[in-house]
This record gives structure tokens, sequence and C-alpha cells, in this order.
């Protein structure tokens, strides 16, 4: 690296390592105001890991903002270089600014996938074994302390209910079996069921129906195309799981599409947010690098974070539609980066021709 790229690394780096510490503590700050989740973490493992909580929160948060945060801190870069003069006599010398952009986008690809690979993984490993649910929002979606699973086999299709689960899913407590694929069995009671290759296994059941009175069977089985992959990540967020152990379950295999839109969505996403971050980069050189007779850059910036800010949206509206399998989700987490990177690359070009 030459004395410039290390002069463009150093002021970039350092504005927009300042501008994601400030983000970093007031999203610290809106985390540390659930004062029920701070308390409850802190009387079951000490005040310590209470705040390690909070912290790691704040890291999830962190990253998911890093698009609009990155642009803000390079804009400000930038700016710093143009107000030194240092921008003007790097591009008059006749160094290409596509020289220029080079060492900080090597730098922050790399440093955005250790982020996206490392700091997201022991961030959601500690915020998995220490964040619980709030009061009242497991009441959202279904009742608290009830699993519910829909399976499916061919024509066998059926919901279980459960009110007990062993790590991974394998083993379900408590079931109830509602059968919809019609038949004269209407409500199926055990004890247990555990998932085995192709079925769940039922050791005792007791059969009910409306024209005769409660039978009990034993090894009953409930054919299924559920993996043990699949289960564990219908019982738990994607958001809950890194990005080794999406792979590792994706590896697996998991029949659920759903389910597997969701899973590929996060973990292409996490591979993308070098992608994502360069287009960022270049959005903000694009807005702020160009000669100028006037030493007004307002328009210019509010411009550049605007637009950040219509990146992020798309990027988060893509992320919603790839993992519900409205779009692909290859396309979906991939795509938004490629818009930010071309609109970039197209503005530098248009200033490149000496047209802006």
């Amino acid at each position: 690296m030459t004395r410039i790229d290390w002069l463009v690394l150093n002021r970039l780096g350092s504005r927009i390592g300042v501008t994601v510490l400030i983000f970093y503590g007031i999203i610290m700050l809106a985390e540390s105001l659930d004062t029920w989740r701070f308390n409850f973490v802190a009387d079951n493992y000490g005040l310590p890991m209470a705040a390690l909580m909070v912290a790691m929160s704040a890291v999830r948060w962190t990253i998911k903002t890093l698009p609009v945060t990155v642009l803000m801190g390079a804009i400000l870069g930038f700016l710093d270089l143009k107000a030194r003069h240092e921008l003007t006599v790097i591009q008059s010398s006749g160094i290409s600014i596509w020289w220029a952009v080079r060492a900080p986008t090597i730098a922050l690809a790399v440093l955005s996938l250790a982020i996206a690979l490392g700091g997201e993984t022991a961030s959601t490993m500690i915020n998995r074994g220490l964040y619980p649910t709030p009061p009242g929002q497991a009441s959202l979606q279904t009742p608290a302390g009830e699993i519910w699973l829909e399976q499916r086999s061919g024509d066998t299709h059926y919901l279980m209910m459960a009110t007990g689960m062993q790590p991974g899913g394998a083993l379900l407590g408590n079931v109830t079996v509602f059968p919809l694929s019609g038949g004269e069995d209407t409500r199926i009671e055990a004890p247990e069921a555990q998932l085995q290759p192709g079925e769940w296994l039922l050791p005792t059941a007791v059969i009910r129906n409306a024209h005769q009175a409660a039978r009990t069977v034993y090894n009953y089985r409930l054919p299924t195309t559920s993996s043990p992959a699949e289960i564990s990540l219908k019982l738990a967020s994607t958001e809950d799981m890194t990005f080794f152990e999406l792979a590792a379950l994706l590896r697996a295999g998991v029949a659920d599409e759903s389910i597997r839109n969701a899973a590929t969505m996060r973990t292409i996403k996490l591979l993308a947010l070098p992608l994502v971050l360069t287009g960022s980069l270049f959005i903000a050189f694009a807005f702020t690098a160009g000669y100028r007779r006037s030493s007004s850059y307002g328009p210019a910036v509010l411009y550049g974070i605007v637009l950040g800010f219509v990146v992020f949206v798309i990027t988060e509206m893509a992320d919603r539609a790839g993992s519900t399998g409205v779009l692909d989700p290859t396309f979906a987490a991939v795509g938004p980066a490629f818009v930010a990177i071309v609109i970039g690359v197209t503005v530098l070009l248009h200033k490149e021709d000496g047209r802006a």
C-alpha cells in the first residue's frame, strides 16, 4: 500500500469508526431502557451478565444499521479529505478516484466479513442464552408455554401441540395431535412424541373420536417429512441461530419451504454484508468526492444520506420478501447490494466524465 492509500484509509476508517461507536452507544442506551429484561437477567445471572446482554443486544442492532452508519461515516471522512484539500491534491495529481478508493473498499470488505461471521456469531450465542421473552410477547402468536407444529406427509396432514420439549425438538412432551386430513379420529393425546426418520413415534397414545370411547394404543406412528434440522428451525427463530448453525442445518436438509427460505435468506444476507457496505462506501464517495467551485456540501450530503436510507429500507424489505418466499432468497440478499454498488459506480462514472 502507498502513503496515499494509508492516508485515505486512516481518514475514512477513523470517521466510520466514530460514527459506528456513536450509534452503538445510542442503541445500547435504548436497549438498557428495557428494565424488565435487564432485571430478569441480573436476578438470574448477575449484574455483569445483564450488562453483557445489553451490550450484545446492541451489537446485533448495530450490525443491522451498518449500511447507514458506514455511509454517514464515509461522507464525513471524504468531507474531511476535501476540507484539508488532500482529496483535491490526490485527484489533481492524476490518480484515478478508483485507485484512491481501493484501500478502503478492500479493508471494509474484509472487516465486514469478519463482523458478519465472527461478531454476529458471538452476539447471537450470548443473546440466545441470556435474552428471555418479554412478558406477553409469546401470546401474540401462540399461548405461553405451548408449541405448535404443522406436519405433512403425502395425504396425511395434522397439527401437533406440545407443552414440553427437549433441546433440538426431537422429543416433545404432553402432546396433542389434531388430524386435518379426514378420518374418524378427532384427537390423539400422548405423554411424549419422539421424532424418528420419516415419522413421529408416540409410545403410548390415547385416541378419541365422537363415535366410540377413548382407546389406548402403543407405538402409534405418524408419518412426517420433517427432519431434526427442520424441527430445530421451526422451534427457534433464525435470528437466534449463528451462520455456522444455519449452514449446517441447511446441509442436513429442510423439507418445509418457508423454513428453508428464512434460513437461506439469513445465511446469504450475512455473506452479502461486504457487498452492501461497499455499495454504501461508493455512494458516499460519489456524492462528496467530485470537484466543486463552491464550498457548500449540504445538498450532496443530504442526497447521499437519503439514498443510504433508501438502500437500507430496500434491504429490509427484500429481507422480508426473501424470508417468506416472495422473492428468491439469493436475489433478495444480493439484489439491494448490487443496486447500491451500481448507483455509486454510475454517479462516479458520471463525474469522471466531467458532466457533474
